[in-house]
């Protein structure tokens, strides 16, 4: 459910997984842009993926009904902030049995929810059923077929390996996980130190300086994460660790583009406006703060991050609040 570039990836990495087991596979692709699902149909989505030849087991649809008739996994690929209203007009053609996979990694504005418990809100799905696909998940390279790892996380093991099995291709290898609430936060604060690190970059800093933001960066994430109840180890692996330094370092990476752009002096409107797809840490940022706030974990990063896109913070004077917190211990 949804045509964008890591919606339409994921479709091709369960393409080709069932090519590479030898199992017949449908995979209906829900898009609102009928350019996109005309193109889809004859296998390419140029817009998002150029000219990237996608499986002929993939068909599109501008219909959700349809796209969701009698579907084992439903997998949700749209913008964070628009999964409450999509899914609550999506949820009575939801089949009973399936397994609902977010693909997103934002905090819904307003409730600070994850995507998971907003699914969960939504559907009255039972936790078995709902799962997130998390680590370096840069669309392009993926949909290049570039080696590249995953997690899968599901309260369930056995679903969360179901799912795995599904999207196992040649060069795409998940990993299964308990830890729902690790693999989203990592996969949710990453976007906001990218921001900072791509602020960074725009100002023409150091890689020293790149270096310590991505790693303080990753201290805020695991002290949110483990106050949250999730699983220290998690924010070690690929949905911590390794979506952060992806998602920081890549060109490919639309935070941390969105962050150089701020960095160069352009306001949050106006890099909304240069760029074709949705930065989710501009959005989920503010949430990510309360959020922090509210369990009595210091983020000094993202609290910067948030005074620049709020204009609270002139983009000039963000570089000493980066490391402004109290000399201690680098472990706390």
């Amino acid at each position: 459910m949804g045509a964008g570039s890591w919606g339409t990836t994921f479709a091709k990495v369960l393409g080709d997984a069932a090519a590479n087991h030898g199992s017949p596979r449908s995979i209906r692709l829900w898009g609102r842009n009928p350019e996109v699902v005309a193109d889809v149909a004859r296998h390419r989505n140029a817009r998002y993926l150029g000219d990237i030849e996608l499986p002929a087991a993939i068909t599109a649809t501008l219909d959700p009904s349809e796209a969701l008739e009698g579907a084992q996994l439903v997998v949700l690929a749209v913008p964070a902030q628009s999964l409450r209203a999509q899914l609550t007009a999506w949820s009575a053609h939801v089949p009973r049995d399936a397994v609902v996979l977010s693909l997103m990694k934002g905090l819904e504005l307003g409730t600070d929810k994850r995507m998971s418990e907003v699914i969960a809100e939504v559907t009255s799905l039972p936790p078995e059923q709902i799962a997130v696909l998390s680590g370096p998940n840069l669309a392009m390279e993926i949909a290049r077929s570039q080696p590249t790892g995953a997690v899968v996380a599901c309260t369930d093991h056995a679903t969360a390996q179901w799912i795995a099995e599904s999207c196992t291709a040649p060069y795409f290898r998940p990993y299964m996980s308990t830890d729902v609430t690790g693999a989203e936060i990592g996969g949710i604060v990453k976007n906001v130190i990218a921001l900072a690190v791509g602020i960074c970059e725009g100002k023409e800093m150091g890689d020293n300086t790149k270096a310590t933001v991505i790693t303080r960066g990753l201290a805020e994430t695991t002290r949110l994460a483990v106050a949250l109840g999730a699983d220290l180890t998690t924010m070690a692996g690929l949905a911590g660790l390794g979506d952060l330094v992806a998602t920081c370092s890549s060109k490919l990476s639309r935070n941390h583009t969105a962050g150089r752009l701020l960095g160069q002096g352009l306001d949050t409107e106006a890099v909304g406006a240069r760029m074709t797809q949705v930065a989710e840490g501009i959005k989920s940022a503010p949430a990510v703060l309360e959020l922090a706030q509210r369990h009595g974990v210091d983020m000094p990063i993202t609290a910067a991050v948030v005074a620049v896109l709020r204009g609270e913070l002139p983009v000039e004077k963000l570089e000493p609040l980066l490391l402004a917190r109290q000399l201690k211990s680098e472990g706390d």
